[in-house]
Protein backbone atom coordinates (compact mmCIF):
# COMPACT_ATOMS: atom_id res chain seq x y z
CA UNK A 1 0.00 0.00 0.00
CA UNK A 2 1.78 3.54 -1.33
CA UNK A 3 -0.54 5.14 1.24
CA UNK A 4 0.90 2.94 3.86
CA UNK A 5 4.30 3.15 3.17
CA UNK A 6 3.86 6.94 2.82
CA UNK A 7 2.45 7.37 6.62
CA UNK A 8 5.29 5.32 8.24
CA UNK A 9 7.90 7.50 5.90
CA UNK A 10 6.33 10.46 6.70
CA UNK A 11 6.48 9.59 10.94
CA UNK A 12 10.13 9.15 9.99
CA UNK A 13 10.96 5.25 9.97
CA UNK A 14 12.87 3.35 7.99
CA UNK A 15 12.33 0.25 5.59
CA UNK A 16 14.55 -1.86 7.99
CA UNK A 17 12.54 -0.82 11.27
CA UNK A 18 9.65 -1.88 9.88
CA UNK A 19 10.45 -5.12 8.95
CA UNK A 20 12.36 -6.09 11.51
CA UNK A 21 8.45 -4.90 13.83
CA UNK A 22 6.78 -6.53 11.03
CA UNK A 23 4.56 -3.53 10.27
CA UNK A 24 2.17 -4.22 7.53
CA UNK A 25 -0.94 -3.39 6.08
CA UNK A 26 -4.95 -4.49 6.17
CA UNK A 27 -6.34 -3.52 2.90
CA UNK A 28 -10.14 -1.63 2.59
CA UNK A 29 -12.83 -3.65 2.36
CA UNK A 30 -14.86 -6.36 4.50
CA UNK A 31 -14.29 -9.14 3.33
CA UNK A 32 -10.23 -9.45 2.05
CA UNK A 33 -9.39 -12.55 4.57
CA UNK A 34 -11.85 -14.55 2.78
CA UNK A 35 -9.52 -14.89 -0.11
CA UNK A 36 -6.42 -15.62 2.25
CA UNK A 37 -8.25 -18.14 4.68
CA UNK A 38 -10.33 -21.33 2.71
CA UNK A 39 -12.99 -21.27 5.52
CA UNK A 40 -13.77 -17.92 6.30
CA UNK A 41 -16.68 -19.28 8.87
CA UNK A 42 -14.35 -20.60 10.41
CA UNK A 43 -14.74 -20.64 14.16
CA UNK A 44 -10.84 -20.06 15.15
CA UNK A 45 -11.17 -17.09 12.93
CA UNK A 46 -13.15 -15.20 15.97
CA UNK A 47 -11.91 -16.46 18.70
CA UNK A 48 -8.54 -15.07 17.38
CA UNK A 49 -10.20 -11.61 16.94
CA UNK A 50 -9.52 -11.86 13.02
CA UNK A 51 -13.40 -11.62 12.03
CA UNK A 52 -16.67 -10.15 13.39
CA UNK A 53 -20.36 -11.65 13.36
CA UNK A 54 -22.21 -8.41 12.88
CA UNK A 55 -26.08 -8.61 15.15
CA UNK A 56 -27.63 -9.71 11.43
CA UNK A 57 -25.00 -12.25 11.60
CA UNK A 58 -22.60 -11.39 8.49
CA UNK A 59 -18.92 -11.70 8.95
CA UNK A 60 -16.40 -8.85 8.26
CA UNK A 61 -13.04 -8.07 8.45
CA UNK A 62 -11.69 -6.75 12.14
CA UNK A 63 -8.98 -4.58 10.92
CA UNK A 64 -9.54 -2.59 7.75
CA UNK A 65 -7.50 0.12 5.97
CA UNK A 66 -5.26 -0.08 9.10
CA UNK A 67 -1.40 0.15 9.36
CA UNK A 68 -1.07 -3.42 10.91
CA UNK A 69 1.81 -3.93 14.03
CA UNK A 70 2.12 -7.42 15.00
CA UNK A 71 1.89 -7.70 18.64
CA UNK A 72 4.60 -10.55 20.02
CA UNK A 73 5.28 -12.15 23.23
CA UNK A 74 8.56 -12.67 24.98
CA UNK A 75 9.67 -14.97 22.71
CA UNK A 76 8.64 -12.66 19.58
CA UNK A 77 5.81 -15.20 18.53
CA UNK A 78 3.00 -12.70 17.25
CA UNK A 79 -0.12 -13.13 19.52
CA UNK A 80 -2.13 -10.32 18.51
CA UNK A 81 -2.29 -7.59 16.07
CA UNK A 82 -3.14 -3.85 16.57
CA UNK A 83 -3.71 -1.45 13.61
CA UNK A 84 -3.67 2.47 13.05
CA UNK A 85 -6.50 3.69 11.13
CA UNK A 86 -5.24 5.63 7.67
CA UNK A 87 -7.10 8.82 8.14
CA UNK A 88 -10.25 10.25 9.99
CA UNK A 89 -11.92 6.77 11.01
CA UNK A 90 -12.33 5.53 14.86
CA UNK A 91 -11.23 4.26 17.08
CA UNK A 92 -7.34 5.49 16.12
CA UNK A 93 -5.49 2.39 17.71
CA UNK A 94 -7.71 -1.05 17.33
CA UNK A 95 -6.08 -4.44 19.21
CA UNK A 96 -7.03 -7.53 19.01
CA UNK A 97 -9.43 -8.95 21.81
CA UNK A 98 -8.13 -10.54 24.82
CA UNK A 99 -7.95 -14.43 23.81
CA UNK A 100 -6.23 -17.36 25.14
CA UNK A 101 -3.40 -16.33 24.19
CA UNK A 102 -3.09 -12.87 24.55
CA UNK A 103 -4.47 -10.50 27.17
CA UNK A 104 -3.67 -6.78 27.01
CA UNK A 105 -2.42 -6.46 30.95
CA UNK A 106 -0.14 -8.84 30.47
CA UNK A 107 1.51 -8.36 27.60
CA UNK A 108 4.25 -5.31 27.09
CA UNK A 109 4.51 -4.22 23.20
CA UNK A 110 8.59 -4.63 22.23
CA UNK A 111 9.15 -6.46 25.52
CA UNK A 112 10.71 -9.35 22.76
CA UNK A 113 12.91 -6.95 21.37
CA UNK A 114 14.10 -4.35 24.21
CA UNK A 115 14.48 -7.61 26.79
CA UNK A 116 18.36 -7.79 26.23
CA UNK A 117 18.59 -4.17 26.14
CA UNK A 118 16.95 -3.62 29.18
CA UNK A 119 18.81 -5.60 31.18
CA UNK A 120 21.86 -3.65 29.76
CA UNK A 121 20.91 -0.70 30.54
CA UNK A 122 19.42 -1.69 33.91
CA UNK A 123 16.19 0.18 33.24
CA UNK A 124 13.51 0.41 31.32
CA UNK A 125 10.85 3.67 29.98
CA UNK A 126 7.83 3.07 29.53
CA UNK A 127 6.19 5.21 26.32
CA UNK A 128 3.00 5.14 25.18
CA UNK A 129 2.26 3.80 21.91
CA UNK A 130 3.88 1.26 18.92
CA UNK A 131 4.99 4.06 17.34
CA UNK A 132 6.92 5.51 20.47
CA UNK A 133 8.61 2.26 20.77
CA UNK A 134 9.53 1.62 17.46
CA UNK A 135 10.94 5.03 17.06
CA UNK A 136 12.91 4.95 19.84
CA UNK A 137 14.30 1.50 19.01
CA UNK A 138 15.51 2.92 15.28
CA UNK A 139 17.58 5.66 17.27
CA UNK A 140 19.60 3.04 19.24
CA UNK A 141 17.12 3.62 22.35
CA UNK A 142 16.22 0.20 22.62
CA UNK A 143 15.48 -0.49 26.40
CA UNK A 144 11.83 0.82 25.23
CA UNK A 145 8.16 -0.59 25.57
CA UNK A 146 4.86 0.21 25.73
CA UNK A 147 1.63 -0.99 27.40
CA UNK A 148 -1.06 -1.65 24.89
CA UNK A 149 -4.08 0.81 25.10
CA UNK A 150 -4.67 -0.18 28.33
CA UNK A 151 -3.81 1.03 31.91
CA UNK A 152 -0.75 -0.20 33.62
CA UNK A 153 -1.33 -3.32 35.42
CA UNK A 154 0.52 -5.03 38.40
CA UNK A 155 1.28 -7.80 35.98
CA UNK A 156 3.06 -5.32 33.50
CA UNK A 157 4.56 -4.77 36.40
CA UNK A 158 5.70 -8.16 37.47
CA UNK A 159 7.01 -8.68 33.64
CA UNK A 160 9.25 -5.45 33.74
CA UNK A 161 10.46 -6.70 37.32
CA UNK A 162 11.87 -10.10 35.68
CA UNK A 163 14.19 -7.53 33.30
CA UNK A 164 14.88 -4.50 35.80
CA UNK A 165 14.23 -2.88 39.09
CA UNK A 166 13.81 1.21 37.48
CA UNK A 167 11.50 2.29 35.31
CA UNK A 168 10.82 5.63 34.05
CA UNK A 169 7.41 6.32 32.63
CA UNK A 170 7.29 8.91 29.82
CA UNK A 171 3.98 9.31 28.66
CA UNK A 172 2.33 12.62 26.47
CA UNK A 173 2.49 15.53 27.85
CA UNK A 174 -1.31 15.77 27.65
CA UNK A 175 -3.82 15.73 30.18
CA UNK A 176 -4.80 12.02 29.86
CA UNK A 177 -1.13 11.10 29.60
CA UNK A 178 -0.14 12.79 32.48
CA UNK A 179 -2.80 10.83 34.63
CA UNK A 180 -2.28 7.43 33.27
CA UNK A 181 1.42 8.37 33.97
CA UNK A 182 0.68 8.91 37.89
CA UNK A 183 -1.45 6.20 38.09
CA UNK A 184 0.90 3.85 36.25
CA UNK A 185 3.79 4.81 38.08
CA UNK A 186 2.29 4.50 41.78
CA UNK A 187 0.96 0.59 40.42
CA UNK A 188 4.84 -0.03 39.65
CA UNK A 189 6.23 1.59 43.15
CA UNK A 190 3.05 -0.47 45.12
CA UNK A 191 5.07 -3.92 43.03
CA UNK A 192 8.61 -2.85 44.43
CA UNK A 193 9.93 -1.16 41.36
CA UNK A 194 12.05 2.28 41.52
CA UNK A 195 9.75 4.87 39.21
CA UNK A 196 10.60 7.80 37.91
CA UNK A 197 7.80 9.61 36.09
CA UNK A 198 9.06 12.68 33.24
Amino acid sequence: SEKAIAYLKGRGLSGEIAQKFGIGYAPAGWQNLAEVFEDYTASGLQQAGLVIRNEQGKLYDRFRDRVMFPIMNQKGEIIALGGRVLGDGEPKYLNSPDTILFSKSKVLYGLNFAGPAIRQAGKAVLLEGYMDVIGCHQAGVEYTVAPLGTSLTAEHAKLLKRYTQNVTVLFDPDSAGIKAALRGGLILIENGLFVKVT
